[in-house]
This record gives C-alpha cells, structure tokens and sequence, in this order.
C-alpha cells in the first residue's frame, strides 16, 4: 500500500502529492468501517426477524409474504431475505442520489475539506446508531443516516477534479480505485472477526459497528490535520444556487441525466458528450450493482457459505482488484480511459455469465476473478473522463452529479435484481444481466472522444 501510495504522487507538485496521499488513506479508513457490514446482511436480517421488538419487521415480513403468494412462489422458498436486502440497499443509495450533487455544489462554495469533515461525523453518528440498533427500526434510522451524510467518495474525485493536469486526475482515480480494493479486502473480513471474537451475546453486530465508530473518528482527525484545500477561494463558485430552478436541476433525475446544473458546457459538444458518460455510467452500475448485491446471498443459498466464507469471498475480491488497479489501471489509464473501459466490460459480462452457470465454488471464483477486473477497470475510467468536463469552480456539481447518477443506479439495480433472483433465480438473473451489459459497451464503443 505504501509503495503504491508513492508512486502514484511521484514526481507532482508537493501540494498535489499531499492531496493525493492525503485523500487516497482517507478514503480507505472511511472505508474499511463502510465495508464492515458487508458479509454480515443475510445475518443481520435473520437476528431482526428474531429478535425485532418493534413491529416494523413483521409488517414488511407479511406484505411480502402476502406477494409471494400473489405470484405463486412456493412457501418453502427462503427468499425474504433477498427482498429485504434489496429494499435497504435502496433506501441508502436513493439516499446518495439525493445527497451527492448537492453536497458536491456546496463544496463548489465553501471548499472539499469542510464538507468531508461533515460526511465523515454524520457517518460516525450513523455507526453509533447501528451499535445500539436493538429494533428493525434503529437499524433503518442507521442506514437512513449513512445514507444522507456519505459524501465522502464523491466530494474526493470531486478534489482529484480540481488537480491541475489530466494525468494528475488518472491517477487519483485510480487511487479511489485502489482504496475501494483495498476496502473490500479488509473491511469484510473484520466485520467477521469484530462480529465473531469482540463481543459475548447474541448482538454479532455491536463490534463492528464499535469498529466504526472508533475509525472514523481517526479519519476525521486525520483529515483535519493533514488536507490540504484543493479548491482555491478565488476559484470557487459564488453561490450553491442562483435560482429555485437551479436547485431543481440538482434533484431532478432527468435534468441530472442532461447534466442542466453545469452551466459552461450547456448546448456544446461537451455537453453530449457528457450526457453519453452519465447515461453509460448509469447503465453499467445499475446492471452492476444489482447483481454485486446479491452475491452473498447465491453464495449462501448455492454453496452454503458462512459469515466468515463470505469475508473470504470478498477479501478474493478486494486484493484481486487492488493488484489490478495498482499494478496496471494506475500505469495505462492517462489517455487510454475509453479503451480499458471497454475491455473491463467484456470481462464483467463474461464473469456473470460464469456465476450465472457456476456450481462449485471453484467456478464461482473463475467468475467472481473477471467480476473483479471489471470493477477495478471501468470506474476510474469513466470517472477520469467524467472530470475533464466543466469549469474548476463546477467540479463539484460534475462529479457530484455523475455520483448522483451511480447512486441511482444502485438504488433500483438491487431491488430489481433481488426480484428478479427471487422470480427467475440465480441462473437466469446473472446470465442475463451480463447480456444487457452489451448496452453500455456498445453506447461507450461509439462514444467519440473530445478532441482536447
């Protein structure tokens, strides 16, 4: 980690070095305690619907039941989980789809380093809320919380937008690649250990949420003492909004998709250009997401992992994309964004199909390998061609929005994809979710690069 945290600042400006490295261990810290409760769903959901005090549970539980019904699924199907698990992944994200393009204009006013300082406290909030989470409730009110405050991944490329140089923003790209890696390495796995050995009652979930808590509090520190302000105050916008309309254009899905909030690219070719990217964007994370959501549930229906196989699970993942990201995206991104893009969607669409088919654990991780691949790829690509477009001053609002546009995504991917793992199974749902994904190839395929 240290030796790829210097080369990825070597020979920079010392401001921009101290951005770079600064952003890049922030991102993990905030992430390991992000990933924690990654492998821990399927067994959060089975303590609520034992131990929920509140009603809130039972409810959700009979009108899905009463749906089930409706459509003829079997009773015998344990697939409330996989419902459930959506439902929450979407709440948070629809969530992020609020929070990220305003959060992102208002760092456009008062700078990057204030607005992370406020998503990282109200993430502490939100883990301090988890740990004591006895009811179905609290834990919704959690992630409702989290939801609302984490800005923090899209206010740093919104920084690494700020950077002077094309070459500069690939590779903080990158860097936000890697430290997602290396998240999903650690973070996983110590949501299992925290859950298993750090606490001596039924409530697996109050260590890692303690976890939380305690590192993220660090980040905080960290940040304060050592961020430098990317965005310098003669560079900044004036206002977060001018109008009513203004502030609309940052809610509105389909003016988000239009990019109207970024005014100095409005009826260009950049324009066009940037509403291919988003619309790209969209597609892949949408598809992506939702079947990323419902992994651990296969793995636990299909091969009967555990808590601490589902840590291992992603910890494969995690270190496969951190070699990728570190050893070769880092070095033939500058200039090559649209083509490993392109490459990182075919190995996704061939990796799903894998699982899709998969039935040994073998054949899962052939195909979780190329799942890896892509996510380390395709990303970092399209958020470095995103962060060329706009303004210095509108860096924020760019990358805000395409944030905005990812959270979308992954609001309706995992409800849709749990239905469809629900109604159709694993086999169909993970083969033809890899076939749309032709969609977006084919749009990026065309997509014809600015001259600049």
């Amino acid at each position: 980690i240290i030796k790829m945290t210097k080369d990825l600042v070597a020979n920079e400006d010392v401001q921009s070095q101290k951005v770079l490295k600064t952003l890049f261990i922030s991102l993990v810290i905030d992430l390991l305690g992000f990933t924690v409760i990654l492998p821990l769903f399927p067994s959060l959901l089975e303590y609520y619907k034992e131990n929920d005090k509140g009603s809130l549970y039972a409810s959700m539980e009979a009108s899905v039941s009463a749906f089930r019904q409706t459509i003829g699924i079997p009773e015998t199907e344990d697939v409330n989980s996989v419902l459930f698990g959506g439902l929450i992944g979407s709440l948070f994200s629809f969530l992020q789809f609020l929070n990220s393009p305003v959060f992102g204009a208002i760092s456009d006013v008062y700078g990057r380093k204030p607005m992370i300082i406020i998503s990282l406290t109200g993430s502490v909030i939100s883990y301090f809320i988890w740990m004591i989470s006895d009811s179905f409730l609290l834990f919704l009110i959690a992630r409702i919380v989290a939801g609302i405050s984490e800005a923090n991944v899209s206010i740093s490329t919104a920084a690494i937008a700020d950077l002077p140089t094309a070459k500069l923003r690939s590779r903080g790209m990158a860097a936000i690649g890697i430290a997602f890696s290396i998240g999903f390495v650690v973070g996983p796995l110590v949501g299992v250990i925290f859950s298993k050995y750090f606490v001596s009652h039924a409530k697996f979930f109050v260590g890692p949420a303690i976890f939380g808590v305690v590192i993220t509090i660090l980040d905080i520190l960290y940040v304060i003492k050592n961020l430098p302000e990317s965005l310098h105050p003669s560079k900044r916008a004036k206002s977060v909004v001018s109008s009513f309309n203004e502030f609309f254009h940052l809610l509105n899905p389909f003016a988000l998709f239009q990019f109207s909030a970024v005014k100095s690219v409005r009826h260009t070719q950049k324009s066009h250009t940037l509403q291919k990217l988003g619309l790209i964007y969209f597609l892949y994370l949408f598809l992506f997401s939702g079947l990323e959501f419902t992994l651990t549930f296969l793995a636990h229906k299909r091969f009967n992992f555990s808590r601490m196989d589902q840590g291992k699970m992603f910890a494969v993942l995690g270190f496969t994309m951190a070699i990728v990201q570190g050893g070769y995206v880092r070095r033939k991104m500058p200039g090559k964004e649209r083509k490993l893009a392109i490459s990182g969607i075919l190995f996704l669409i061939t990796g799903f199909i894998i699982v899709g088919l998969a039935w040994t654990p073998t054949l899962l991780y052939v195909g979780l390998m190329l799942f890896a691949v892509a996510a380390a790829t395709v990303i970092p690509c399209l958020s470095s061609l995103t962060a060329s477009h706009g303004l210095v001053s509108e860096k924020g609002r760019v990358m805000g929005i395409l944030r905005s546009l990812g959270a979308l995504a992954r609001a309706v991917g995992p409800m849709l994809a749990s239905a469809s793992y629900w109604l159709l199974g694993a086999k169909v749902t993970y083969i033809g979710g890899g076939l749309l994904l032709l969609v977006p190839l084919i749009l990026l395929t065309a997509l014809k690069p600015d001259p600049a």
